[in-house]
């Protein structure tokens, strides 16, 4: 009995292992094309659909596509229209690992594992290493499958077991429910919808299940393969929950939808695989095996995905509307998410250098707004000492970084093309802005970040350190309004004005530096706040840097 188990186990764990390796190598050799092919998806939802099919296909894992979806959406670089597109097709390209698993090519598992190790620690050469993991993987992944097999043997002799399959039986909706709930168990515990399809084949073809019972728990492996999604949108922007929420409820409905017509889909699977692949009978034994129920399974998987993807795609907007309904969310939430989009920009501009050139300046002011936001929910946290208002920051700093990324992108392609020199300036001083918006985002999460551990250490400053946090942290949200300010009206006569500015803040610095000093020695101050005091008082010395490096940029110095 142990050795059916650890026979089992370990060839669960060998084609889990493979699955791993192939999928990885195939990402390596071909993940970053998939990306870029991915994030170019027209708003067409069956061509959407279509690229996720070939990407899922290619990469051979459905949870990275997904993954790579949410991230996408996350980032702002797909609508969720588009992602739910792509998703239906990502359903339909996973099956290829089951289609591939029910041919019969055990045999040349030994041989793939030979040749992808010599590849992988014999050549040398990166793209040849890849393709050895994929070789690798391929083999492990059928050599795993067939100790799986021959570990599930002995059980179909052992009474107990064959009890308990018999329960597996899916001859009534108790019976189906029963497997569905059993396939997405499975499935969420092992994070791969392919590792349940090969137990259950395995299983099958020992004659341990039916046809009807396997069909049933593949249904349930569909919605357990939803948990990666939304395990990935956890953190993530309102569009990147909805996008993990419309796969959910495909899988879901589409599981919902073929239970009605359990008795039909299996008849049609049967017809289906006895015409058109001239399979003999899932259920028949031949010398103590079901050689045929493999392709009957495998069949039934992609059936599902392409009736479910099909079904979808025509009432795709619908299957949005209540992804958004699912998905609820404030309208502060709703406020920071518009951050998280280009508003002005429009690629149609690009050849007209002068018209694209206002929008980019424009989209820079609405960044500095962005800025001027960020900023002033920090300090007000910090006043208030409110930890959950301060984590707010977070979300405005990765929408500063989309921001900066749309930004630089369009003007790059418009200063690709025919331009003046000084439009090429503007273009320049433009990009200038927009980076150093970008480090005064980062220098007011370094403030965040010191506020959050006052908070969590319960730390207080000192009367005076008060007093002189608000001073400077004014003197700093002058200079920020004041450049913001200049990049709208293009203020051509700032650096007057510009220079008082940062003088007083540098010299606000040394002198809170030198008082904070004296603090110290006359023991009015602690050392551990008294750190994080000098620390913030830098910050604030950056962000004067930087809006000093935008006033010349506005002026046109630089």
């Amino acid at each position: 009995m142990k050795w059916v188990i650890f026979q089992s186990l370990g060839g669960l764990g060998l084609f889990l292992f493979g699955m791993k390796i192939m999928s990885e190598g195939l990402q390596k050799v071909a993940g970053k094309k998939m990306r870029q092919i991915l994030a170019l998806v027209s708003n067409n939802r069956f061509v959407g659909c279509g690229v996720g099919a070939i990407v899922t296909s290619v990469i051979q894992s459905s949870s990275a596509t997904t993954v790579m979806l949410v991230s996408f959406v996350d980032a702002g670089l797909m609508t969720l229209t588009q992602a739910i597109g792509v998703i239906l097709g990502a359903n339909v390209g996973t099956t290829v690992t089951a289609q591939l698993i029910a041919f019969k090519i055990t045999n040349y598992a030994l041989p793939a594992i030979a040749a992808g190790v010599f590849l992988k620690f014999f050549v040398g050469r990166r793209k040849w290493i890849y393709i050895g993991d994929v070789l690798l993987g391929f083999g492990l992944v059928f050599f795993g499958l067939a100790t799986m097999k021959a570990g599930f043997g002995p059980l179909k002799e052992n009474p107990a077991f064959i009890d308990l399959f018999t329960r597996f039986n899916a001859d009534n909706l108790g019976g189906i429910l029963l497997c569905v709930l059993v396939g997405s168990i499975l499935t969420m515990i092992l994070q791969s919808s392919s590792a349940t399809v090969g137990i259950t084949m395995a299983l099958a073809m020992q004659g341990l299940l039916t046809f009807e019972a396997s069909v049933a728990l593949i249904l349930g492996d569909n919605i357990g393969t939803t948990i990666t999604a939304e395990l990935a949108s956890v953190g993530a922007n309102i569009n990147a929950h909805r996008t993990a929420r419309a796969h959910t409820l495909f899988n879901v409905v589409g599981v919902i939808n073929i239970i009605i017509f359990f008795p039909l889909f299996v008849k049609l699977i049967v017809w289906l695989t006895s015409s058109f692949f001239g399979s003999g009978p899932p259920d028949l034994m031949i010398g103590g095996e079901k050689p045929n129920i493999a392709r009957y399974i495998a069949n039934s998987h992609t059936m599902f995905n392409v009736v479910n993807a099909l079904f979808f795609l025509l009432i795709l907007p619908y299957l949005v509307k209540v992804a958004i309904w699912l998905t609820p969310h404030k309208k502060e939430e709703e406020e920071l998410d518009e951050l998280h989009h280009i508003k002005y920009l429009d690629t149609k501009f690009i050849d007209m250098p002068s018209v694209a050139i206002g929008q980019a300046r424009a989209e820079v002011v609405r960044m500095g707004e962005a800025v001027q936001v960020m900023y002033d929910d920090v300090i007000k946290s910090f006043k208030e000492r409110k930890f959950k208002e301060l984590s707010k920051w977070r979300k405005r700093e990765d929408d500063l970084d989309n921001l900066l990324r749309e930004i630089t992108q369009f003007l790059v392609h418009v200063v690709q093309k025919r331009i003046s020199p000084e439009e090429s300036k503007e273009i320049t001083s433009l990009m200038r802005m927009a980076n150093n918006l970008e480090r005064i985002g980062d220098a007011i999460e370094n403030i965040a970040q010191l506020s959050e551990e006052l908070i969590e250490e319960n730390l207080y400053f000192s009367e005076g350190a008060v007093r002189d946090h608000g001073l400077i942290s004014t003197e700093v949200r002058r200079f920020l309004d004041v450049v913001v300010e200049g990049i709208r009206t293009e203020d051509k006569e700032i650096m007057a004005l510009a220079q008082e500015l940062e003088d007083n803040i540098d010299r606000m610095r040394e002198e809170m530096k030198s008082n904070h000093i004296m603090r110290l020695q006359s023991a009015a101050c602690a050392v551990d706040p008294g750190l994080v005091f000098v620390d913030t008082l830098t910050a604030f010395e950056k962000i004067g840097d930087f809006c000093y490096n935008i006033a010349q940029a506005v002026a046109g110095l630089k």
